[in-house]
């Protein structure tokens, strides 16, 4: 194996780990926003805060910024995340399942 494999094998393999960790970070956040969900439905709040969706998107792109990724790019990655999250509140909300 060249050297050239051997870089881009283990660049693939940290691409790999760091797919896993993303996966599993999801995952714990998706338990965080269930329970909120779950929440919102009892006290028969509003699926959607835009108010806390705009400070949110406000902090992640300046994090961001800080960690030099493209700001448009985390702004994109967490409108689909706080779609996904809102849609889900929906359905608690309507008790069509859990989130």
């Amino acid at each position: 194996m060249s050297e050239t494999s051997s870089e881009l094998n283990a660049l693939r393999r940290s691409i790999d780990n760091l797919d896993a960790a993303l996966i599993h970070i999801l995952a714990e956040r998706s338990k965080c926003t269930r329970q909120v969900g779950e929440l919102k439905a009892r006290l028969q709040l509003p699926a959607a805060d835009p108010a806390r969706e705009e400070r949110q998107i406000e902090r992640l792109r300046a994090l961001a910024q800080a960690a030099s990724l493209d700001p448009d790019f985390a702004q994109k990655f967490l409108a689909f995340i706080i779609k996904e999250v809102i849609r889900h509140h929906g359905l608690a909300r309507e008790g069509i399942g859990k989130v």
